[in-house]
Formats: structure tokens, sequence, C-alpha cells
């Protein structure tokens, strides 16, 4: 019979070794990704969710690993095409690791253009945004909202319905193009559910109406929008995730001055994913990045960017997130009011936006 003391004993000896084992392998994967010297990253704006400063942290802590960014204003579409034309391209040109909206992960798993990897902190990643084997896993989530250049807007829109008035004329537009973007084709979904559509394929049917609507109205624009196009007054009323808006906000330091509004309603919460590519150049090293990306460090990067990391709840139960980081969030009302859909619910939405937006509204976004 083992007694309580020995029973103690053996089992510091076995989280003893257990780190040992967990240090040394960490080591291992540090010391095989500087051999490979380099990271290969696609669509990671630096203003969004906090990337910029995030990659500033990585590229600090292993220096001897060269960065390599890939189109960084590319949709989660483009991230899976770059996949599928660079297999066997060991090259510059060839990502590494892939940061897409979570209807894509699954897309990707069944083609085969992505590996599992399952990081230390895996436990602690919500099961409902990974896929159980960890080919690919939610790294953080916003929700969708509208961004005001006030100085050409008075009144600014609360609604997705408010979108249709005619002061408002030539003055909406989206993040992307909505047969490509996750980001545009969330936004329509977000549109749907504003008039009473259940995520799916009804919120997608439902939202393309009314984008013809708007578009009908003539206050659509068919401009990829982005902080510059607000400032410039190309794209006066913009539809994007909170994070991304609150950034373009912040940068612009009032020039011109820039509100952020949750439109009324059910909040859509839009979950991205993490995933290292099937045919990665550079394995090792972006099996680091992913570990980088979910210690404390990458996810306190993640929230300083406006973004609620995966690991929010435990680390905020384990009192690891700063009081100023939670207090620089947007208030807690707009997201009570939030709306998860699921993978399925996303690729039902994905399919019907996607699939009918050029037969119901017929813009080409540039």
């Amino acid at each position: 019979m083992i007694t309580k003391v020995t029973g103690t004993l053996a089992l510091a000896s076995l989280l003893a070794s257990t780190a040992m084992v967990q240090a040394q392998s960490m080591a291992e994967l540090e010391a095989a990704a500087k051999a490979e010297g380099m990271l290969t990253t696609i669509a990671l704006p630096h203003d969004w969710c906090g990337y910029g400063k995030v990659i500033e942290g990585f590229k600090a802590k292993y220096p001897e690993i060269e960065v390599n960014e890939l189109n960084p204003d590319a949709g989660s579409a483009d991230e899976l095409e770059a996949v599928r034309a660079n297999q066997g391209n060991t090259g510059p040109q060839a990502p590494d690791v892939l940061d897409v909206g979570l209807a894509f992960g699954p897309q990707a798993k069944d083609e085969g253009l992505i590996q599992p990897y399952k990081v230390a902190t895996w436990d602690e990643i919500p099961d409902d945004v990974k896929d159980p084997d960890g080919y690919w896993y939610g790294d953080y989530y916003g929700v969708m909202a509208f961004g005001v250049n006030t100085d050409l807007v008075d009144n600014v829109p609360m609604s997705w319905e408010d979108l249709l008035k005619p002061e408002y004329a030539a003055s909406f537009a989206l993040t992307g193009d909505p047969r490509a973007s996750n980001q545009a084709i969330l936004a329509l979904m977000s549109a749907g559910m504003s008039r009473g559509a259940e995520p799916g394929t009804e919120s997608g049917e439902k939202g393309l109406e009314l984008m013809a609507e708007i578009n009908k109205a003539g206050n659509f624009v068919p401009v990829t929008a982005k902080s510059g196009t607000i400032a410039q007054g190309q794209t006066p009323i913009v539809a994007a995730w909170d994070y991304n808006l609150l950034a373009w906000r912040d940068s612009l330091a009032g020039n011109p001055p820039m509100e952020v509004v949750i439109p009324e309603g059910p909040s859509l919460a839009g979950v991205y994913v993490q995933a290292i590519s099937a045919y990665a150049p550079h394995p090792n090293a972006a099996k680091l990045w992913m570990e980088y990306l979910y210690s404390d460090e990458g996810q306190l990067g993640w929230l300083a960017g406006y973004c609620h990391p995966a690991r929010f709840n435990a680390m905020v139960e384990a009192g690891k997130i700063p009081q100023e980081l939670l207090d620089a969030l947007p208030p807690a009302e707009g997201y009570a009011r939030a709306v998860f859909p699921t993978v399925e619910q996303q690729e039902a939405n994905k399919a019907a936006v996607s699939g009918g937006w050029d037969s119901v509204v017929g813009a080409n976004v540039q």
C-alpha cells in the first residue's frame, strides 16, 4: 500500500519529470525552428487584431527566425488557394500557417490542406471552436459592427435597416468581396439575422436580399473598405469586426473622428481559427508560431488589439489579464447579445452568400 507521503513524493517526481520532458520538447522545437530560419505567414494585416505587435513580439523572442509576410490583405479563400497553388513549393510564396474564418477550417481539413498540431495550452481552448484531432483551433473572436466617419455622416446608423435611408447615399461598404472574404460573408450573415433569419442558409439569403436593396438604393460602395478609405471619405460607413474598427479608429486619432457601434438586434460573433499548412516548408517554425500565439504573451497581444482570445475565460479566471486591457474593451452589452453560429451554420451561410452574390446583388467589389 502506498502511503500518503510516498504517494505525494511519487506525484512530485512525476510532475518534475513531465515538466522536464515538456521543457526538453520545447527546447528541441525551438532549435529545429531556428535551424529552418523562416516563417511564412499570409493575410495578417498589422492593424488586424493587434497582429503588428504580435509579429514583433515573436520576432523579438526568436530573432533567428525571419518572418516572411505574404499578401496581408488576402481573404480566407485566398489563403486556401495559396496552399493549393504551392504544394511541393518550398520557396517564399508557400505559406506555413493560416488564419481563416471558422467555416474555412473544416474545408481545409477535408481537402487535406492542413496538418494537425496541438499546442501546450490546448485544454484551455473551448471544445466547440477546435477540431478534436488538432487540425484547426479557434484563436480569437469579435462581433460585427459599423465604423462611421462622423465628419461626413451626421446621424450614425444604429441598425442594418437604417442603411436603406436616402441620407446614406454612396456611403456603405464591406471589407472585401463576399464571394471570398470571410469578414464580408459574415457581414451578410449579420444583415440576414437582423431580419429575423436563423444563422445558416436563411441568413445568407436574407443578407443577400438586404444588400441588394442597399445596392439598388444607391447606398452601396463596391470598394474594399479599409481605414484609408474611411479617412478619405470613399467609404464613410463600413461593416467590419469591432476589433478592426477600433484599431482603425485609434490609428486615425480623430482625423477624421470615427464612431464604432454594434448594430441593434443579435450581435454576430465571428471566430477565426489557426492552422498549419500540410505543405509547410517550415513546419517547426509553424509549430513554434502556434505555441507563441497560444501562450499568455500571444493571447494578451491579441487582447491588446481588441480581440477576445481563445483562452480569454481561462486567463480571466487565473487572473492573468491586466485590468487596463479589460477596461479598454467596448461595453459588455454588445457582447451579451452575441450569437456564435456553429461551423455547419457558417458553412451554409457561406455557400448561400458566395453562390448567390452575383445573381442577387451583382456588384463587383474591387
